[in-house]
C-alpha cells in the first residue's frame, strides 16, 4: 500500500522536487499552494502525512494545522524559511509532529518521514490498559484519560506517554525517547522532545517543579513521576 503525501509548498519549483523526488521514492503525492487549498485537500483526501510549509498564502502554516487537527490526526512535518526557534515552538504547539528547516535535502526530508510512517500502527499483542494516579491509558484503542475525562492528544503526545508509562521507573535520555516516538533514523534538535512534553504537562495540568505525572531528569531526560 502506497501512503499519500500532501505536499503544501508555495514555491512551485520547490514543491516540484519535493512531489518528484517522493513519488520515485514510491509515495502517491498531492500538492497544494496555499492555507485554504490545503485544509479543502486534506479533508477530503485524508492523507497519511502533511509536509506544511508556515509562510503561505491565504492563511499561513500554524492555521493549516489547527484546523486540520480539527477533523484529522495525520502525521504533520512542518517546513520553516529559517531555523528559527519561535517557528519550531509555534508549529509544534498547534499540533505538528516534526519539523525541518530550509534549505534541506529531499533525501532527508524523505529519511523523517518513513521514519514517521514506521511507527507501528496495527495490533500485535493485546496491551493492558495502564493506570498511573489519576492517568489512564489505553495503548490498543491508543487513547488517555485524565480523571475519566478524554484527553485531546496528538500522536506523538500519545506515543511520548505510551513509552514513559510502559517503563515507569526508568529515567529516558532524550535520544531514547527520539528513538521510540520518532525512529532511530531521526536526526535533527532533540529539543523537540523538550516542546512535546512541554506541551503534554499542560494537558495533564502538570507542573515541573512539583510533577504528579512526568518528572524531569537533571542531566538525563524524563520519566514517570514516583
Amino acid at each position: 500500500m502506497q501512503h499519500q503525501v500532501l505536499v503544501v509548498e508555495d514555491e512551485p519549483d520547490l514543491a516540484n522536487v519535493i512531489g518528484a523526488y517522493l513519488r520515485g521514492e514510491g509515495f502517491t503525492v498531492d500538492t497544494v499552494g496555499n492555507g485554504p487549498d490545503a485544509v479543502a485537500t486534506a479533508r477530503r483526501w485524508h492523507p497519511d502525512l502533511i509536509v506544511l510549509d508556515i509562510m503561505l498564502p491565504g492563511f499561513d502554516g500554524i492555521e493549516v494545522c489547527r484546523q486540520v487537527r480539527t477533523f484529522s490526526d495525520c502525521y504533520i512535518i512542518m517546513l520553516t524559511a529559517r531555523d528559527d526557534e519561535v517557528d519550531k515552538v509555534i508549529g509544534l504547539s498547534v499540533g505538528a509532529d516534526d519539523y525541518l528547516a530550509k534549505p534541506f535535502s529531499p533525501r532527508e526530508l524523505t529519511a523523517r518521514i518513513r521514519a514517521m510512517l514506521r511507527r507501528p500502527r496495527g495490533l500485535q499483542v493485546a496491551t493492558p490498559a495502564r493506570i498511573f494516579k489519576g492517568l489512564r491509558l489505553d495503548p490498543d484503542a491508543r487513547k488517555a484519560w485524565l480523571d475519566d475525562a478524554e484527553l485531546d492528544i496528538t500522536r506523538t503526545e500519545f506515543d511520548l506517554l505510551d513509552a514513559l508509562t510502559a517503563y515507569p521507573k526508568r529515567a529516558f535520555t532524550r535520544r531514547q525517547l527520539i528513538d521510540a516516538v520518532w525512529g532511530p533514523d531521526w536526526y535533527g534538535d532533540e529539543h523537540i522532545v523538550d516542546v512535546h512534553i512541554g506541551h503534554l504537562r499542560k494537558k495533564l495540568v502538570d507542573e515541573a517543579s512539583d510533577p504528579t505525572y512526568i518528572r524531569t531528569v537533571r542531566g538525563v531526560g524524563y520519566g514517570m513521576a514516583s
